[in-house]
């Protein structure tokens, strides 16, 4: 049976952030529910558990998310489908293009959706 290799975070953002996200830069994200989808090739809970635990190094852009005031992960879904399927799946807005997707070869524009 193949095994799960992506994950969706459920956050929500409880008033409107502005942080810097890496090299993306300034971003301004209204409040509201969001959806990031991600893979992990290894470890797949233990990406999740660093994702939803309190502190942690801004090693990718949704660490930078995570990190600010006000924000929360308030679900966690698991798929065995691959990383920019699934994204693709979720209808939504995207308000940081790039976000999650440095490594996209499947033109996703960013594995962060806004879902209002």
């Amino acid at each position: 049976m193949p095994r799960n290799i992506s994950y969706q975070l459920v956050i929500e953002v409880s008033q409107p952030v502005r942080c810097v996200i890496g090299r993306l830069g300034e971003v301004e994200f209204p409040a509201g529910r969001y959806l990031y989808t991600g893979s992990a090739k290894r470890g797949l809970e233990a990406r999740i558990a660093r994702h939803t635990r309190p502190k942690q190094a801004l090693h990718w852009h949704i660490d930078y998310l995570l990190s600010a005031r006000g924000i929360r992960v308030v679900e966690v879904l698991r798929s065995r489908q691959g990383e920019c399927a699934l994204n693709r799946a979720v209808s939504g807005r995207i308000l940081a293009l790039g976000f999650g997707a440095s490594d996209c070869r499947a033109g996703c524009g960013a594995h962060l959706k806004y879902l209002g």
